[in-house]
């Protein structure tokens, strides 16, 4: 069995409330029984069950399946708290739709009241057969299945040349102006393989910087690592023609490689930090 419970806007809050007479509409009665004494909710029974929080709607609307905790009558209604199971994907109002019956929802109308229900279905044996199931993980290097992104963290991805410290530095000077830290791939040795470390550093960054100068086909490669998996990524270079073809529709920083090139660098890499931390 699981909880159902519709309202009409977002969950968002983490709190909510909803009239106690509203409480298993749209539920089976030989199921109320199981959850009623002498006319008096059984709240902590309920609460053991799974919920499945949704917004009133058949369409692109998101439902969200989690755990109601601390369920409290104030008055006319229950007040109660609930927390979103993050190991769940989120769910559009238009799949559950179109699996209404398997959900024991055959009213149309359900999907726009306010209402607490208790339906006889096991919910995560439904999630299983009908939700995509997790991408594919890599395996040439590790990913955590939950990003865990440091909000101050700037990578920088550069080829390892002397020649690039300098430009190091400045990247560095311009994360410090904006409050963030900037760290290069040869900062920390924790894996046998680099690619793990940069992997790794990439993962956790808010920011990463990526020098396109040389053309060098490391630096490529961890921009689109980078891209695909959803950092925002300021490319630079000395050369626009250094830019990757499927990459000059976004907007890129040209500079000198001279102490006033690497000023004006500095200064633009911080607005558009500023710009990023802004969103």
């Amino acid at each position: 069995m699981f909880n159902l419970i519709m309202r009409s806007s977002d969950w968002n809050t983490g709190r909510e409330t909803i009239p106690i007479d509203r409480v298993l509409e749209y539920t089976h009665e030989h199921i109320r029984d199981q959850f009623k004494q002498d006319d008096n909710l059984l709240l902590d029974r309920l609460i053991q069950l799974p919920c499945l929080f949704m917004q009133e709607g058949v369409s692109d609307e998101i439902a969200y399946v989690g755990q109601v905790h601390r369920p409290r009558i104030s008055g006319r209604e229950i007040a109660f708290e609930y927390l979103l199971d993050n190991e769940v994907p989120t769910l559009e109002n238009s799949m559950i739709y179109a699996n209404r019956m398997e959900l024991d929802m055959p009213i149309d109308f359900e999907f726009s009241r306010n209402h607490w229900a208790v339906k006889e279905v096991d919910l995560y044996r439904f999630l299983l057969r009908n939700v995509q199931p997790r991408r594919q993980r890599p395996t040439v290097f590790d990913i955590p299945e939950h990003e865990g992104i440091e909000p101050t963290l700037v990578s920088a991805m550069m080829p390892f040349e002397a020649s690039f410290d300098s430009v190091h530095t400045n990247i560095k000077q311009a994360s410090e102006n904006v409050n963030l830290r900037c760290r290069r791939a040869d900062d920390i040795w924790e894996n046998p393989a680099i690619i793990q470390d940069v992997v790794s550093l990439i993962d956790k960054s808010r920011i990463v910087v990526c020098d396109c100068t040389g053309r060098n086909p490391n630096v490529f490669y961890e921009a689109g690592i980078a891209h695909t998996l959803g950092r925002e990524v300021i490319l630079i270079t000395q050369n626009e023609h250094d830019i990757p073809f499927d990459l000059r529709h976004l907007r890129f920083i040209k500079y000198l490689n001279n102490s006033e090139g690497r000023k004006a660098l500095t200064e633009a890499l911080q607005g558009r930090m500023q710009t990023i931390l802004g969103h």
